[in-house]
């Protein structure tokens, strides 16, 4: 009896560990360069869901445009939107988790092309996020590398 209890709670103990190893995965918050190294975006939760990261631009490596004056969004299907500034508009919505440093459900938004995609994202290491933008099955993936 005393060697089954001790067999049962061994067992236990090592299912409750390794669950524990699956999921855990580095906190994707904070401040990352982008893959093509032209900016950083902060990723943080989203306003109306906590559970889902947003993100925004919080640096670029050219802030400003040929005039002098801060970079537009001048690619925007919007044409309302054109003349926003670059800095701090939102970039990333509503990725949710889908475990195992899986995100996914999400959009991202290109400013060099004016498109939002369907977003997934993936922690390599607390360091490292590869991101995609996908239209149906095809993705541009970046790798993204922690800044802060």
């Amino acid at each position: 009896m005393r060697t089954g209890s001790v067999v049962c709670g061994a067992l236990i103990a090592a299912l409750v560990v390794t669950g524990f190893a699956a999921d855990s995965v580095a906190d994707p918050l904070g401040v990352w360069l982008t893959g093509t190294k032209k900016g950083h975006v902060k990723l943080y939760p989203c306003s109306d869901d906590k559970d889902k990261l947003c993100g925004e631009i919080v640096w670029l490596r050219r802030p400003l445009g040929d005039d002098g004056k801060p970079r537009r969004d001048v690619h925007n299907e919007d044409e309302s939107l054109r003349d926003r500034p670059l800095m701090g508009i939102q970039v990333v919505w509503d990725l949710a988790y889908q475990g195992d440093g899986e995100w996914d459900d999400g959009e991202i938004y290109n400013a060099e092309d004016g498109e939002t995609y369907d977003a997934e994202m993936e922690e390599i290491d607390a360091n490292t996020l590869e991101v995609s933008g996908c239209v149906w099955f095809i993705c541009k993936t970046q790798t993204w590398e922690r800044i802060e």
